[in-house]
């Protein structure tokens, strides 16, 4: 039975979190925590808190062995944009997009042998 955890509207680009989520989508929970752990990219340290977040609630509300948890599906999309100017020459101001996303993992028991 799959279990999902969600976080919303962190400050990060889609893009810049997409490139997190790409390494530890299909992969065994161990493995995906320590990837995330010793990644370098500030994206790591939230998608590792919602996989954590996902894992407890599996744990508790599925009663699914942890061992056996994988990352089933990982993604994130974006949500709201903060819109700012910044003044330039002349005058003139351009427009500065703070892109936010939300961030969705689901994980799942794997069935038969490892």
């Amino acid at each position: 039975m799959e279990t999902r955890a969600c976080t919303r509207h962190v400050r990060i680009t889609p893009r810049k979190a997409r490139l997190v989520v790409d390494l530890i989508r299909g992969k065994r929970v161990e493995d995906a925590i320590g990837i995330l752990e010793f990644n370098a990219r500030r994206a790591s340290r939230v998608i590792a808190k919602t996989l954590k977040a996902a894992i407890a609630n599996a744990e508790t509300t599925q009663n699914l062995d942890v061992d056996r948890l994988y990352v089933k599906a990982a993604f994130v999309d974006a949500a709201g944009m903060q819109k700012r100017f910044l003044p330039r020459a002349h005058g003139r101001a351009t427009r500065i997009v703070k892109r936010s996303s939300h961030v969705t993992i689901v994980v799942d028991e794997r069935q038969g042998k490892e």
